[in-house]
């Protein structure tokens, strides 16, 4: 890392270094973009590998900026251009991802919400808890980390010890929080790993001493990249935490006739409505005015390495993206169907977590609510890969079918009974 004041190719040492995600760079460049401990913000930088790495064959760069006007006022935006991949990364919004094009495919959506929200303008509390929505376009949304799902109350222990209620709003909070760290690091020797790390912090006296630090990298000329997680309880006793990846695709990916493929024990449906559609769960409709979402709780089946995948593929079959994570790590995942009219949000979700969606109360019940250790770590981290080509696509559709094999899922035909 890179202390305020220090050149760009002088490494030193921070307090609250990152942890160590598996892919160290050897001979790294590094510099730190932005620090809470300082109070520094190196609005307008730009790296390139002409200057950083000369004998990378590939061309790259990585531009930060401030965005202006409107809702987006001082929102940072770090644009990672692998040469293949644009990845548009939002330190203001906890460390998520706009979108990621690569020629004519987008992993994104067209999303009511037109700007970059700064979080100063979301009230969480606002529409009986779903505040969260009112900044809400992302292609790669972190739910959590105190807690997941959907509104509602739950208990917890207040200041004086005592068993209190507590308003638990959409998705927590670690959307709408400031990254207090931000860095690039790059290893100049090949095969050239680009990483945009952050640290992003949910803190407070009486309640969660939560750390999560993020590496998103990649290597130049891929069309693939990877997202590293860990999440450090930094308090004294053991701490709850969820967390859920909110992957959102619309076209040019998702449209009449596009499929979701994930291999998978077990399939639920979230509630009555998502039970109407459960023949059709895996196949998506074209875009229509009043279409009520349709969510799906799917427990994934892992090959012998105790890894699996998901894919959206396109009608033609030949664009698609790819997801690959450990069921270790994320042991479930959730489909979230919303094909709405274009004007309201045509979208879909591949949600990888450790619960699904029903506000933590239900899911601690169900036991899907892990705790940390005090100065514990739990790390997670998901490949994603676009692919082109009715070849390409094949090959992934084929890898989830060995996965799932002979048996199929078994299907609830009802959701749980669950009181909201």
């Amino acid at each position: 890392m890179i202390l305020t004041g220090c050149s760009m190719d002088t490494p030193c040492c921070m307090p609250n270094d990152p942890p160590h995600f598996p892919h160290p760079p050897s001979d790294p460049y590094a510099i730190n973009l932005s620090t809470a401990f300082s109070s520094q913000n190196i609005q307008h930088w730009e790296g390139t590998g002409k200057e950083i790495t000369p004998d990378c064959p590939v061309s790259w760069s990585v531009k930060k900026y401030p965005l202006h006007g409107g809702k987006q006022e001082g929102v940072d935006v770090i644009l990672l251009d692998n040469g293949k991949l644009k990845i548009t990364i939002i330190p203001t919004r906890g460390m998520g991802i706009y979108s990621v094009t690569s020629g004519d495919v987008r992993l994104g959506w067209d999303s009511p919400v037109k700007e970059i929200v700064n979080p100063v303008y979301i009230n969480l509390q606002s529409r009986g808890g779903l505040g969260w929505l009112e900044g809400f376009n992302e292609w790669f949304v972190r739910c959590g980390l105190e807690w997941n799902g959907h509104p509602g109350t739950d208990k917890f222990i207040n200041n004086v010890g005592d068993e209190a209620t507590m308003e638990l709003t959409l998705h927590g909070k670690i959307q709408n929080t400031p990254a207090s760290e931000v860095e690039v690091v790059i290893d100049r020797k090949a095969p050239y790993r680009i990483h945009v790390r952050g640290r992003v912090d949910e803190r407070m006296f009486y309640g969660p001493k939560l750390e999560l630090w993020t590496d998103v990298s990649t290597v130049p000329g891929s069309t693939e990249f990877r997202i590293d997680d860990v999440i450090t309880n930094r308090g004294a006793d053991k701490q709850e935490f969820e967390m859920l990846y909110h992957t959102n695709y619309g076209k040019p990916l998702l449209e009449e006739g596009s499929t979701c493929m994930v291999p998978a024990e077990r399939i639920m449906p979230f509630n009555a409505t998502a039970a109407k559609g459960m023949a059709e769960r895996a196949v998506y409709a074209a875009p229509k005015l009043g279409f009520i979402e349709q969510v799906y709780c799917v427990f994934p089946k892992a090959d012998k390495d105790g890894r699996t995948l998901a894919m959206l593929e396109n009608k033609a079959k030949d664009r698609a993206i790819s997801l690959s994570w450990s069921t270790s790590e994320l042991p479930y995942f959730t489909q979230w169907k919303n094909t709405t009219a274009m004007e309201e949000g045509y979208v879909t979700g591949l949600e990888p977590g450790t619960g699904f969606a029903w506000n933590r109360r239900i899911e601690r019940e169900a036991g899907r609510v892990p705790k940390l250790d005090a100065g514990a770590s739990r790390h997670f981290a998901i490949d994603f890969a676009i692919h082109v080509g009715t070849e390409d696509v094949k090959k992934v559709a084929d890898r989830i079918a060995a996965i799932q094999g002979d048996k199929a899922p078994v299907l609830d035909e009802a959701p749980p009974k669950v009181t909201e």
